[in-house]
């Protein structure tokens, strides 16, 4: 079916976007991924052509746009072309709300101008080694003395965590409450280790980050003291969204993978798509695509209306994230051998999607949300 979600200028930005990625992102996937993080000059790039923090009010640098379909056409365009990386994602989903929402007057122009020109790069530092999914368990703490905040803890998994300027850090100030602390780059006793080896995403730089009695000012914390939950719920829906905008696009991109193979490909004296099992197959997959894609186009107008529910959000995460990996890995199949070798565009989404079922909250925990609103 048609999509009727975009304007005329969400299809002209997509255009400009998809350039941009294609000639300055795409030839210099090898090379981000032998490293374990994408260029400064990339970001510096695509930050002078407007592709990052434009929610942001003009004073700042942004646009002062606040329109989610932007967002997911950046997400959508990110996976249409393979470069497996979160940085865009986490940068305009998940960190602008905390910036350009949250932050005060004096934080916004400290950080604002460099978030939208991509000289800052920044990270969230939320999951710790033994906590998961689980925020509730936080042991990293920030205590108060004279004015300064004292961090000490360890986040792991983090987005960017090698190469931010800025991280924004999830910490426990009180026995029952936690706050979200600004760290900058080379704050003494913050170490921000090398690139952890995953299994994909190799591209995206994802590290740990340890803190020891490290020394912030006071006035380095975003939002209220102790109400840092407040804060995640609200952004929630919009990471969880985005999530799922992706995992989408990366369906359709493995999908027509897959069509073109099994058209090209003859087995028995015929093209694979002349088997019955594949026809079914295909038949599956697309249904699954276009009822899912149809869905997650209301979920954005809802998040644009301010009304997408967490419960509704966790559902879009977890089905969507579902439906791309059951695909991909279909597609895979189909390719027999040739799918498992790592110069095979397939093999490569099929490793780096699988993370897409764990990280935003793990699919478990998005049903657990789900199965408890059903009852709500």
């Amino acid at each position: 079916m048609k999509r009727e979600l975009f304007s005329e200028v969400h299809d002209d930005f997509r255009a400009s976007f998809r350039n941009f990625i294609e000639t300055e992102g795409v030839p210099q996937q090898e090379k981000w991924e032998a490293q374990g993080f994408t260029s400064r000059e990339f970001w510096s790039r695509a930050g002078e052509l407007g592709f990052l923090g434009f929610q942001a009010a003009e004073e700042y640098g942004g646009l002062g746009v606040r329109d989610f379909r932007f967002n997911a056409v950046i997400d959508e365009e990110v996976a249409r072309c393979g470069l497996a990386t979160d940085g865009f994602s986490l940068h305009n989903d998940i960190v602008a709300p905390y910036l350009s929402e949250y932050a005060s007057g004096r934080q916004k122009e400290r950080w604002l101008p460099g978030f939208v020109n991509g000289t800052l790069i920044t990270a969230i530092a939320m999951t710790e080694p033994g906590t998961g999914s689980d925020l509730a368990r936080i042991t990293t703490t920030a205590r108060e003395s004279n004015g300064t905040l004292i961090l000490s803890g360890a986040k792991t998994f983090i987005t960017n965590g090698h190469m931010a300027d800025l991280v924004l850090v999830l910490a426990r100030t009180s026995v029952g409450g936690l706050s979200v602390v600004a760290v900058e780059r080379g704050t003494p006793g913050m170490t921000q280790a090398p690139p952890l080896h995953k299994v994909g995403r190799k591209a995206q730089d994802t590290a740990e980050v340890i803190f020891d009695d490290v020394r912030v000012p006071g006035d380095n914390l975003i939002g209220e003291p102790d109400r840092a939950m407040d804060l995640i719920k609200r952004n929630l829906p919009q990471e969880r969204l985005a999530i799922a905008v992706t995992a989408l696009a990366s369906t359709e991109r493995a999908l027509a993978i897959g069509k073109r193979y099994a058209i090209e490909r003859e087995t028995f004296g015929r093209p694979l798509f002349k088997h019955q099992t594949v026809l079914h197959s295909f038949a599956e997959m697309n249904t699954d695509l276009e009822f899912a894609r149809s869905h997650i186009d209301r979920c954005i107008l809802a998040l644009n209306e301010g009304v997408l529910t967490p419960e509704e959000a966790a559902a879009a995460k977890y089905r969507t994230t579902d439906i791309e990996g059951d695909v991909i890995d279909r597609v895979l199949q189909l390719h027999g051998g040739y799918g498992y070798m790592e110069e095979m565009p397939i093999a490569r989404m099929w490793r780096d999607a699988r993370v897409q079922r764990i990280y935003g909250g793990a699919n478990e925990i998005m049903k657990e949300i789900v199965g408890r609103g059903v009852f709500a």
